[in-house]
């Protein structure tokens, strides 16, 4: 008869592993535990505690009392267990509690294989927790959690789970605003993945959705399957239904196939792929639609790629086009699209080492032309060849050049060739107090024109010597503001520039425009425009201060303050077609002031003060006040001498516990219109969120586009509607979305 043991010890311990018929016998050990021989076994050993345990030796084991058996990272409890060892298997009954990778089951009884992870359990109740990436108000980290039953669970190995009958959802336990009613649920812990078949989604006890399959993530990693249906409206193309299907190809790439239903313009079909390698990254995407309001067929691409062929070679290439003008402003419902006027079609090749590059490009343009505001289309560079260096030689002088041939095409403006070469030097000469560096170099740039290729090319040249003194001094001092300690400091600066006269009327513009709007930082650059068809004349100083106060503790720089002007010697001559050359001895005074005032408040301004006129030609004003996650409010002010004068204000705000408001309100007291007005409001259910947004953009002269967004959001499940998240996030800076943030603890 084999030996019958019994322990009557409270919690008394025994640990073992499953061991094959041809294993040495397990030993009792003195102190009361069941040990096995040590061996080499891809098990986890296995730890029992109870109130009571009695079995016999080699064969089972029974446990009764407050029994708690741990095996690797799963814990199980209940009242009684039977473990049989020839099998491996575990029965469990009253009060059973299985943890597991997050997963948490509770019910009457379990039977369960351990080393297959095989088995089943009557009745379950299970929640399972996630940490997800979200914004805690007051620092503490964030978890998803998700919870449900079942008729029954099957365990079918490595963290596989089978649901019978079962429901899902994300809400806190005592809440089912929203449920998912299964048939058949699968979840698998190993890729995070839950998948369910004849699925009923209900909201407040409505039945809202009904599919014979969905899979969904448990947590937020990507996985192929369809994404949920988006529904929306826009003044321009009414109606807009879409189901999207994502495709999870592997690690590394993905796609996302979209077909849409747009009612006032018939079925379009878009797509996006994306890909990232250790030596290269980009996407591809684009959208073809039959438009059955304006009889033509319409379709946009944008293609973007980066490579790294070697450690010194690396390729760059960009590629956007649409089927016509008002792509963008019939079919598009953000602002930044609908205001673009070209397109950027453009490759290159760099070349580059520790101190010089060598870059090869190709670049054109396709022009959207609104036919209330015509513009000229900008020149094509095929090619364009540069190459730059800058060394610092043993003297400690710096040296730099930079060249540029670049090929200019253009339909109906002068074609031509322009070579740029810029050598300078410099000679920084720095102490902890202040820095002075005198810099020189010679700008020499060189045209070879013809109108179209159909004229004889003319050829011109031009010099330019350019000679500057950059000096600076550096004070500051401790002091204390309000009771908190602060360094201030002050920082005086003169800048000289001397550029001789040159006449430049008969170079072409090819690439050319004034440095506008003109503020603090440009008075220090050499030449007022961007581009090198026209170098202004100079003999000229700048005078500058500027002030930073920068709290003690941190080094945050709490406020900074910025003052400057230029004084001219000479009158500036050179000017572009069309423009009025500069008679004032002076600029306009620059100043800007800003910073992070606290916690909450972040100021910035700058104004630009005409001396002569006793008036200021350009200001700026831009506010913003975000004392925590999902408040904010976004104010600016911005005036350019007559081209613009415009006001912007936008707030995300709680309006109570659950409820956000959601503004943005951009007008031109120029044009006396709208340029974007949006008006939302959201909800928070805690485990839902829904949110309807209004939206106005204008997509051109006179002419707006009005978007309705409405979404509900199920959390860690999916969006029904369409989604104003992008036109949020761009229209309202600091937007957050409400499920994202986790409410404050008192």
């Amino acid at each position: 008869m084999p030996t019958r043991l019994t322990l009557l010890a409270a919690a008394v311990a025994l640990s073992f592993a499953p061991v094959a018929d041809a294993d040495p016998l397990p030993m009792l050990q003195p102190s009361g535990t069941l040990t096995f021989p040590d061996k080499s076994t891809p098990n986890p050993p296995l730890f029992i505690s109870a109130d009571q345990m009695d079995g016999v030796q080699d064969k089972f084991l029974n446990a009764s009392g407050s029994v708690e058996l741990h095996r690797g990272v799963a814990v199980l409890t209940a009242h009684k267990i039977h473990y049989t060892l020839s099998d491996d298997t575990v029965t469990a009954n009253g009060d059973v509690c299985l943890v597991q990778q997050g997963l948490t089951l509770l019910g009457p009884s379990l039977l369960m294989h351990m080393q297959q992870q095989t088995g089943t359990m009557d009745r379950p109740v299970y929640t399972y927790v996630n940490p997800m990436p979200m914004v805690s108000k007051n620092g503490s980290p964030g978890v998803r959690q998700a919870r449900g039953d079942a008729s029954a669970i099957q365990f079918e190995g490595n963290d596989h789970y089978r649901l019978d009958h079962a429901t899902y959802t994300t809400c806190p336990a005592g809440n089912n605003d929203w449920q998912l009613h299964v048939k058949d649920l699968s979840l698998d812990m190993v890729q995070q993945v839950g998948t369910a078949h004849n699925v009923v989604i209900d909201f407040h006890d409505t039945p809202i959705l009904f599919t014979p399959w969905i899979n969904f993530p448990l947590n937020d990693a990507r996985k192929s399957g369809f994404l949920a249906p988006t529904i929306g409206t826009t003044g321009n193309s009414g109606g807009i239904i879409s189901l999207p299907w994502y495709w999870n190809i592997a690690p590394n790439y993905d796609a996302t196939i979209d077909p849409s239903i747009i009612t006032k313009r018939g079925m379009q079909l878009g797509g996006e792929f994306r890909y990232l390698t250790p030596s290269m990254h980009g996407s591809i995407a684009g959208d073809f639609l039959q438009d059955h309001l304006t009889g033509t067929d319409r379709w946009d691409l944008f293609v973007m790629h980066d490579e790294t062929f070697t450690p010194n070679i690396s390729g760059h290439l960009v590629y956007q086009a649409v089927s016509d003008n008002n792509y963008f402003r019939d079919l598009s419902n953000q602002l930044n699209l609908t205001s673009l006027a070209t397109l950027d079609q453009e490759g290159s090749m760099t070349y580059h080492t520790s101190w010089w590059s060598a870059t090869a490009l190709v670049q054109q343009f396709q022009t959207l032309q609104d036919p209330q505001a015509p513009i000229v289309p900008p020149y094509a560079r095929l090619p364009d060849l540069s190459w730059q260096a800058d060394k610092i030689l043993p003297s400690g002088v710096e040296a730099n050049m930079y060249t540029d041939l670049t090929e200019f095409v253009h339909p109906t403006l002068v074609n031509g060739t322009r070579f740029v070469a810029y050598p300078s030097i410099s000679m920084p000469l720095t102490t902890p107090w202040g820095y002075l560096t005198p810099k020189f170099g010679v700008n020499y740039t060189q045209y070879a024109l013809g109108l179209n290729n159909t004229a004889p090319q003319s050829q011109y040249t031009r010099t330019l010597p350019i000679t500057s003194l950059d000096t600076g001094m550096y004070f500051d001092r401790n002091v204390q503001y309000f009771g908190h300690a602060y360094q201030q400091s002050l920082e005086p600066r003169l800048y000289y520039l001397y550029i001789p006269y040159q006449n430049q009327n008969q170079l072409p513009n090819f690439d050319t425009a004034i440095l506008d709007p003109v503020n603090y930082a440009t008075l220090f650059t050499e030449n007022r425009y961007v581009g090198y068809d026209r170098i202004n004349n100079a003999n000229q100083i700048t005078m500058a201060m500027t002030s930073r106060i920068t709290d003690a503790q941190t080094g945050l720089e709490r406020l900074q303050f910025s003052l400057g002007q230029r004084f001219y010697f000479t009158p500036q001559m050179v000017t572009l077609p069309g423009e009025t050359p500069i008679t004032s001895t002076s600029s306009d005074i620059l100043g800007d002031v800003g910073g992070q005032i606290n916690e909450s408040w972040r100021a910035e301004a700058a104004v630009s003060y005409n001396t002569s006129s006793g008036q200021t030609d350009d200001q700026s004003l831009v506010l913003n006040y975000q004392p925590e996650p999902g408040k904010v409010i976004n104010f600016s002010y911005l005036t350019v001498s007559g081209q613009v004068d415009q006001v912007d204000i936008s707030t995300q705000w709680p309006i109570s516990r659950h409820w956000y408001g959601l503004m943005r309100y951009d007008y031109s007291l120029l044009d006396q219109q709208v340029v974007e007005g949006l008006a939302g409001i959201e909800y928070n259910g805690g485990c839902w969120a829904i949110r309807t947004v209004m939206q106005t953009i204008a997509t051109a002269a006179n002419t707006t586009s009005t978007s309705l967004f409405v979404q509900l959001e199920l959390n860690g499940l999916a969006n029904l509607g369409s989604n104003p998240d992008d036109a949020l996030k761009l229209s309202i800076p600091g937007y957050i979305n409400s499920n994202e943030i986790i409410p404050r603890t008192h």
